[in-house]
């Protein structure tokens, strides 16, 4: 495929992960509490051991499955953005310490200005530990990615190399 449409395709998918982020960050609390707390209910009522539960202790499961929720749903919007900014520099000849650098530069000034973006929604806050998981996610996204190309990279020094003994 060629280079800048690879690119054009990552940026694409990286300005919509951004644009998702953002969108939920704007949620007012009410908002975002309806759509994790909806998210959290549908999931605890599969779940046969919540259900044999008194009321008491199904909304005490709530609320730390809905925290729960909330922070994988942190970790995984930015293993995203980790995988796609690792994944455009990529594209570029850069050194691969440049690459992670750069990519860990931007998730963590996109994490804390969402972060400093909630803090003026009504009824939301800023969090440091949000911060600090979603940098989690850029680096697992980065990691994920320098894993897949070394293994890529093996793979095709293995091919050259059978492909030298059959010469």
């Amino acid at each position: 495929m060629n280079i800048c449409i690879k690119r054009t395709i990552i940026i694409v998918l990286l300005i919509f992960n951004c644009v998702m982020i953002f969108n939920f960050s704007s949620q007012n609390a009410e908002e975002s509490g309806n759509l994790s707390g909806g998210i959290t209910r549908k999931i605890l009522s599969k779940i046969l051991f919540v259900q044999s539960k008194s009321v008491q202790e199904k909304q005490q499961i709530l609320e730390t499955a809905e925290t729960i929720i909330r922070k994988l749903a942190h970790l995984s919007i930015y293993t995203l953005m980790g995988l796609l900014l690792m994944s455009l520099f990529y594209t570029y000849n850069v050194c691969e310490k440049y690459k992670i650098i750069y990519s860990l530069i931007f998730g963590i000034l996109y994490a804390t200005s969402d972060e400093i973006h909630q803090y003026f929604v009504p009824g939301r806050s800023m969090q440091i530990t949000d911060i600090m998981i979603d940098t989690i996610g850029v680096t697992l996204g980065i990691c994920f990615i320098i894993i897949i190309n070394k293994m890529k990279k093996l793979k095709r020094q293995k091919m050259t190399k059978k492909l030298e003994k059959i010469e």
